[in-house]
């Protein structure tokens, strides 16, 4: 078959045909519609608005204040507050202080630590400082040192 008998569709091996990223913004037109919206756009699940991701090799200093949900996979020095949760990952280091309602800690936390409900340490987690919490649960490997108290013990 000659060049000019293929169809101006057919697909060519040495040109990759592109492939759809999750996340990645598309327009408006090729977007899925919702029924019963006269033809809007589906909404596509994302990152919570108020999700802070910290990357790995990044660093980060300062303050941070109303954060939903705080995922450190770098390395931060940071006072948190009128936050809900922090997840450290295994290459995540956080050191400062954190008062927080649930925390998730597979990396390393140094500093001031108050969890109101659940302080869980994954097996490959480190606490160490001052750490109050309303739940604790520690995977076998998982490591806390320093002052550790419940939270009811505070009053």
């Amino acid at each position: 078959m000659s060049s000019s008998d293929s169809p101006s569709t057919s697909f060519r091996p040495e040109i990759p045909r592109r492939t759809e990223i999750p996340g990645l913004a598309r327009s408006p037109a090729t977007l899925p519609t919702a029924p019963g919206t006269g033809g809007a756009p589906k909404q596509e699940a994302g990152p919570d608005p108020k999700t802070l991701i910290v990357g790995r090799e990044i660093s980060l200093t300062g303050q941070i204040a109303a954060c939903d949900r705080l995922i450190i996979e770098g390395k931060v020095e940071v006072s948190l507050s009128d936050s809900r949760f922090i997840e450290i990952s295994e290459t995540g280091v956080f050191k400062g202080n954190a008062d927080i309602e649930e925390a998730e800690i597979r990396g390393r936390f140094e500093g001031k630590l108050t969890v109101k409900g659940r302080l869980l340490i994954r097996g490959t987690g480190k606490v160490v400082g001052e750490i109050r919490y309303g739940q604790i649960e520690i995977e076998c490997g998982g490591q806390i040192s320093g002052s550790v108290e419940t939270v009811d013990g505070l009053h």
